[in-house]
Protein backbone atom coordinates (compact mmCIF):
# COMPACT_ATOMS: atom_id res chain seq x y z
CA UNK A 1 0.00 0.00 0.00
CA UNK A 2 1.36 3.44 -0.96
CA UNK A 3 1.97 6.30 1.45
CA UNK A 4 -1.04 8.20 0.10
CA UNK A 5 -3.27 5.14 0.44
CA UNK A 6 -2.02 4.63 4.00
CA UNK A 7 -2.86 8.22 4.88
CA UNK A 8 -6.32 7.91 3.38
CA UNK A 9 -7.00 4.74 5.36
CA UNK A 10 -5.75 6.39 8.55
CA UNK A 11 -8.09 9.31 7.91
CA UNK A 12 -11.03 6.97 7.32
CA UNK A 13 -10.26 5.04 10.51
CA UNK A 14 -9.94 8.27 12.49
CA UNK A 15 -13.21 9.61 11.16
CA UNK A 16 -15.00 6.35 11.92
CA UNK A 17 -13.64 6.39 15.47
CA UNK A 18 -14.83 9.99 15.94
CA UNK A 19 -18.34 8.97 14.89
CA UNK A 20 -18.44 5.97 17.22
CA UNK A 21 -17.02 8.10 20.06
CA UNK A 22 -19.79 10.66 19.56
CA UNK A 23 -22.50 8.00 19.43
CA UNK A 24 -21.15 6.30 22.53
CA UNK A 25 -21.09 9.56 24.49
CA UNK A 26 -24.72 10.24 23.57
CA UNK A 27 -25.63 6.64 24.41
CA UNK A 28 -24.02 6.90 27.84
CA UNK A 29 -25.58 10.28 28.61
CA UNK A 30 -29.05 9.95 27.07
CA UNK A 31 -29.77 6.28 26.40
CA UNK A 32 -29.84 4.65 22.99
CA UNK A 33 -33.48 5.39 22.19
CA UNK A 34 -32.73 9.13 22.35
CA UNK A 35 -29.78 8.88 19.94
CA UNK A 36 -30.35 9.85 16.31
CA UNK A 37 -28.03 9.97 13.33
CA UNK A 38 -28.52 13.76 13.33
CA UNK A 39 -27.46 14.07 16.96
CA UNK A 40 -24.41 11.89 16.30
CA UNK A 41 -23.43 14.09 13.36
CA UNK A 42 -23.78 17.23 15.49
CA UNK A 43 -21.79 15.69 18.35
CA UNK A 44 -19.02 14.60 15.99
CA UNK A 45 -19.16 17.97 14.18
CA UNK A 46 -19.66 16.25 10.87
CA UNK A 47 -22.32 16.39 8.22
CA UNK A 48 -25.20 13.93 8.43
CA UNK A 49 -24.32 12.73 4.94
CA UNK A 50 -20.77 11.89 6.00
CA UNK A 51 -22.00 9.85 8.97
CA UNK A 52 -24.08 7.80 6.55
CA UNK A 53 -20.97 7.17 4.44
CA UNK A 54 -19.51 5.24 7.38
CA UNK A 55 -22.68 3.74 8.87
CA UNK A 56 -25.72 2.87 6.80
CA UNK A 57 -28.11 3.29 9.74
CA UNK A 58 -28.39 3.64 13.50
CA UNK A 59 -28.41 -0.12 13.94
CA UNK A 60 -24.98 -0.49 12.37
CA UNK A 61 -23.69 2.24 14.65
CA UNK A 62 -25.04 0.31 17.64
CA UNK A 63 -23.16 -2.77 16.47
CA UNK A 64 -19.92 -0.78 16.37
CA UNK A 65 -20.47 0.25 19.99
CA UNK A 66 -21.32 -3.33 20.91
CA UNK A 67 -18.02 -4.48 19.41
CA UNK A 68 -16.27 -2.05 21.74
CA UNK A 69 -18.27 -3.40 24.67
CA UNK A 70 -17.26 -6.96 23.83
CA UNK A 71 -13.61 -5.97 23.56
CA UNK A 72 -13.71 -4.36 27.01
CA UNK A 73 -15.42 -7.45 28.39
CA UNK A 74 -12.85 -9.78 26.85
CA UNK A 75 -10.07 -7.75 28.40
CA UNK A 76 -11.80 -7.78 31.80
CA UNK A 77 -12.27 -11.56 31.59
CA UNK A 78 -8.62 -12.16 30.73
CA UNK A 79 -7.53 -9.96 33.62
CA UNK A 80 -9.97 -11.65 36.03
CA UNK A 81 -8.92 -15.17 35.05
CA UNK A 82 -5.23 -14.28 35.44
CA UNK A 83 -5.79 -13.41 39.09
CA UNK A 84 -7.01 -16.90 40.05
CA UNK A 85 -5.00 -20.10 40.08
CA UNK A 86 -7.60 -22.85 39.68
CA UNK A 87 -10.32 -23.06 37.05
CA UNK A 88 -13.38 -22.69 39.24
CA UNK A 89 -11.92 -19.59 40.89
CA UNK A 90 -11.24 -18.16 37.43
CA UNK A 91 -14.89 -18.73 36.48
CA UNK A 92 -16.06 -17.04 39.68
CA UNK A 93 -13.69 -14.14 39.07
CA UNK A 94 -15.04 -13.68 35.55
CA UNK A 95 -18.62 -13.83 36.81
CA UNK A 96 -17.88 -11.05 39.26
CA UNK A 97 -16.08 -9.14 36.49
CA UNK A 98 -19.16 -9.36 34.27
CA UNK A 99 -21.42 -8.01 37.00
CA UNK A 100 -18.95 -5.19 37.68
CA UNK A 101 -18.82 -4.49 33.93
CA UNK A 102 -22.60 -4.09 33.85
CA UNK A 103 -22.61 -1.68 36.78
CA UNK A 104 -19.60 0.33 35.57
CA UNK A 105 -20.65 0.53 31.92
CA UNK A 106 -24.46 0.38 31.83
CA UNK A 107 -24.53 1.59 28.22
CA UNK A 108 -22.19 -1.25 27.18
CA UNK A 109 -24.31 -3.76 29.09
CA UNK A 110 -27.43 -2.38 27.40
CA UNK A 111 -25.73 -2.71 24.00
CA UNK A 112 -24.94 -6.36 24.73
CA UNK A 113 -28.53 -6.91 25.88
CA UNK A 114 -29.88 -5.40 22.67
CA UNK A 115 -27.66 -7.77 20.71
CA UNK A 116 -29.37 -10.68 22.47
CA UNK A 117 -32.73 -9.48 21.13
CA UNK A 118 -31.58 -9.66 17.52
CA UNK A 119 -32.52 -12.64 15.39
CA UNK A 120 -29.41 -14.65 14.55
CA UNK A 121 -28.51 -14.74 10.86
CA UNK A 122 -25.26 -15.37 9.04
CA UNK A 123 -23.66 -11.93 8.80
CA UNK A 124 -21.93 -10.66 5.69
CA UNK A 125 -18.20 -11.26 5.82
CA UNK A 126 -16.33 -8.13 6.82
CA UNK A 127 -19.46 -6.46 8.20
CA UNK A 128 -19.72 -4.77 11.59
CA UNK A 129 -22.08 -7.51 12.73
CA UNK A 130 -19.54 -10.17 11.81
CA UNK A 131 -16.91 -8.29 13.83
CA UNK A 132 -19.23 -8.24 16.85
CA UNK A 133 -19.92 -11.97 16.62
CA UNK A 134 -16.22 -12.68 16.25
CA UNK A 135 -15.49 -10.66 19.39
CA UNK A 136 -18.23 -12.58 21.19
CA UNK A 137 -16.49 -15.84 20.24
CA UNK A 138 -13.26 -14.46 21.73
CA UNK A 139 -15.05 -13.67 25.00
CA UNK A 140 -16.40 -17.21 25.20
CA UNK A 141 -12.98 -18.62 24.34
CA UNK A 142 -11.61 -17.08 27.54
CA UNK A 143 -14.36 -18.76 29.56
CA UNK A 144 -13.88 -22.12 27.84
CA UNK A 145 -10.14 -21.97 28.54
CA UNK A 146 -10.84 -21.58 32.26
CA UNK A 147 -13.41 -24.39 32.19
CA UNK A 148 -10.79 -26.61 30.58
CA UNK A 149 -8.22 -25.55 33.17
CA UNK A 150 -10.70 -26.40 35.92
CA UNK A 151 -11.27 -29.87 34.53
CA UNK A 152 -7.53 -30.44 34.36
CA UNK A 153 -6.92 -29.32 37.94
CA UNK A 154 -10.01 -31.10 39.28
CA UNK A 155 -11.85 -28.01 40.51
CA UNK A 156 -14.55 -28.36 37.80
CA UNK A 157 -16.52 -31.51 37.10
CA UNK A 158 -15.54 -33.55 34.07
CA UNK A 159 -19.17 -34.42 33.25
CA UNK A 160 -20.67 -30.98 32.61
CA UNK A 161 -20.85 -31.61 28.87
CA UNK A 162 -19.81 -29.44 25.94
CA UNK A 163 -17.80 -26.53 27.32
CA UNK A 164 -18.83 -24.12 24.57
CA UNK A 165 -22.45 -24.77 25.55
CA UNK A 166 -21.58 -24.43 29.24
CA UNK A 167 -19.99 -21.04 28.55
CA UNK A 168 -23.23 -19.84 26.91
CA UNK A 169 -25.29 -21.14 29.84
CA UNK A 170 -23.06 -19.26 32.27
CA UNK A 171 -23.39 -16.17 30.07
CA UNK A 172 -27.17 -16.35 30.17
CA UNK A 173 -27.21 -16.96 33.91
CA UNK A 174 -24.84 -14.11 34.72
CA UNK A 175 -26.39 -11.71 32.20
CA UNK A 176 -29.83 -12.19 33.71
CA UNK A 177 -28.49 -11.79 37.22
CA UNK A 178 -26.67 -8.58 36.29
CA UNK A 179 -29.79 -7.20 34.61
CA UNK A 180 -31.79 -7.83 37.78
CA UNK A 181 -29.10 -6.17 39.89
CA UNK A 182 -29.17 -3.08 37.64
CA UNK A 183 -32.93 -2.70 37.21
CA UNK A 184 -34.54 -4.34 40.26
CA UNK A 185 -32.48 -3.16 43.23
CA UNK A 186 -35.47 -1.32 44.76
CA UNK A 187 -38.00 -4.18 44.51
CA UNK A 188 -35.36 -6.52 45.90
CA UNK A 189 -34.74 -4.16 48.84
CA UNK A 190 -38.48 -4.00 49.49
CA UNK A 191 -38.42 -7.80 49.70
CA UNK A 192 -35.53 -7.61 52.18
CA UNK A 193 -32.91 -8.79 49.66
CA UNK A 194 -29.78 -6.82 48.86
CA UNK A 195 -27.98 -6.97 45.54
CA UNK A 196 -24.96 -8.34 47.43
CA UNK A 197 -27.05 -11.19 48.84
CA UNK A 198 -28.41 -11.98 45.40
CA UNK A 199 -24.92 -11.97 43.91
CA UNK A 200 -23.40 -14.15 46.62
CA UNK A 201 -26.21 -16.71 46.38
CA UNK A 202 -25.86 -16.87 42.60
CA UNK A 203 -22.10 -17.37 42.78
CA UNK A 204 -22.50 -20.08 45.41
CA UNK A 205 -24.99 -21.88 43.15
CA UNK A 206 -22.65 -21.66 40.15
CA UNK A 207 -19.77 -23.06 42.15
CA UNK A 208 -21.93 -25.87 43.53
CA UNK A 209 -23.06 -26.80 40.01
CA UNK A 210 -19.57 -26.78 38.52
CA UNK A 211 -17.43 -27.99 41.41
CA UNK A 212 -15.29 -31.08 41.04
CA UNK A 213 -14.22 -33.26 43.93
CA UNK A 214 -10.81 -31.81 44.66
CA UNK A 215 -8.53 -29.41 42.77
CA UNK A 216 -5.02 -30.60 42.03
CA UNK A 217 -2.77 -27.87 43.43
CA UNK A 218 0.48 -29.68 42.77
CA UNK A 219 3.11 -27.89 40.68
Amino acid sequence: MSYIADRRQEEKDRRRTEIVDAAETLYRDLGWDAVTMDSVARKARLSRALVYVYFKDKNELLLAITERAMEVLRSRFEEASSRARIGIDQIESMGRAYMAFGLEFPHYFDACARLEYRATETPEQGSTEAAVLNMGHKVHAVVVASLEAGQRDGSIRADIGDLAVTSRVLWGFTHGLTQIAITKALPLAEAGISVTQLTQQAIAMIRYTLAGKQPDLAG
